[in-house]
Formats: C-alpha cells, sequence, structure tokens
C-alpha cells in the first residue's frame, strides 16, 4: 500500500507557514508523504538564511518551490521594503495558478513521490481549490489566525454593537 500523500499550500507569511508546518509534520508522523510548497521567493530567502541544505527535508518530507509570477530580483536581493507585502498580495490573486498547474502535472508525473491524496492549502488562497477540482482530489481549507484573531473574529459583531468598531476619528 503506498502512502497518502499530502501537498500544502501556505499562504507566503511567516504567521500562515509556521502552523501549516506544524499540521504537516503530524500528517508527516502519521504516514503522509508531505511535498510543502514554497513560493520561489520564500524558498529563496529560507536558503539566503539558515544555508543550501536548510530544506533537503526527510524521506517523504519534501520542500518544493513554485514560482509565484513575480519579476525575478536583481541578484537575489530585496530592493523595496515592500516587497514581501507586494509578493504575498499576487499570492492571494489568480497570477500563481498556471505556476501551481505546471508544478502539480510535474508531482503527478513523478515516479519518485505517491499519487497526490490531498490538498491542504491555506483558507485565504482559492487557486489550489481550482487545480485540486481539475484533477479530483480532496482539498481542506486551513485557517491559520493566531487566538487573538479568532476571539476578534468571535467577538467582531458585539464590538460593532458596541460602538467600537469601525474606528472613528482621525
Amino acid at each position: 500500500m503506498t502512502k497518502p500523500h499530502a501537498v500544502m499550500v501556505p499562504h507566503p507569511a511567516q504567521g500562515h507557514m509556521n502552523p501549516m508546518l506544524k499540521l504537516a509534520k503530524l500528517l508527516y508522523l502519521k504516514g503522509f508523504h508531505i511535498t510543502f510548497v514554497n513560493t520561489e521567493y520564500n524558498h529563496n530567502r529560507l536558503l539566503r538564511a539558515r544555508g543550501p541544505t536548510a530544506l533537503d527535508g526527510l524521506p517523504g518530507f519534501k520542500f518544493a518551490a513554485v514560482s509565484e509570477g513575480l519579476p525575478a530580483k536583481v541578484d537575489g536581493v530585496e530592493t523595496d521594503v515592500l516587497e514581501p507585502y507586494v509578493h504575498c498580495d499576487a499570492l492571494l490573486r489568480e497570477t500563481p495558478l498556471p505556476f501551481f498547474k505546471e508544478f502539480v502535472d510535474d508531482l503527478r508525473s513523478s515516479t519518485e513521490v505517491p499519487p497526490i491524496s490531498c490538498f491542504v492549502c491555506d483558507g485565504s488562497m482559492s487557486f489550489p481549490l481550482k487545480v485540486a477540482r481539475e484533477i479530483g482530489v480532496p482539498c481542506a481549507l486551513f485557517w491559520t489566525p493566531s487566538a487573538c484573531g479568532v476571539l476578534g473574529y468571535a467577538y467582531y459583531r458585539k464590538l460593532i454593537e458596541w460602538g467600537l468598531v469601525p474606528l472613528k476619528g482621525k
């Protein structure tokens, strides 16, 4: 019997990637083959910060880089302090869809990994849902807010009723 294979697709911000990585580790410990998808931008930043072998992974746990459809950096250097935000915004649109489709097609034709069983993608992104639907595998949405965020969502209606939201004044 082949291992189930989960393709994990986090939103490319640290507050989203860390919980997704923890979930990926738990699934790995339960016997899943894991492909953890990084954007090229984040993948290259991690390699620069942690060294060339930082993302080599373990048997059955692989990191993969997919283009986010943004122009290449000059010598891999960020020139704008807002660049990470532009990068995250691009991922929320359909920009990476063709790159992700190509990546999934390559993954599906590989004999080195089990067939894809499911996708687990960040709840803020829609393009993995489209690809999962096209290839006929389930896709679970994983929401990664902090405890503070969950409380904010839970009490939002009350905050409006109390007149605290939306903020008023300058």
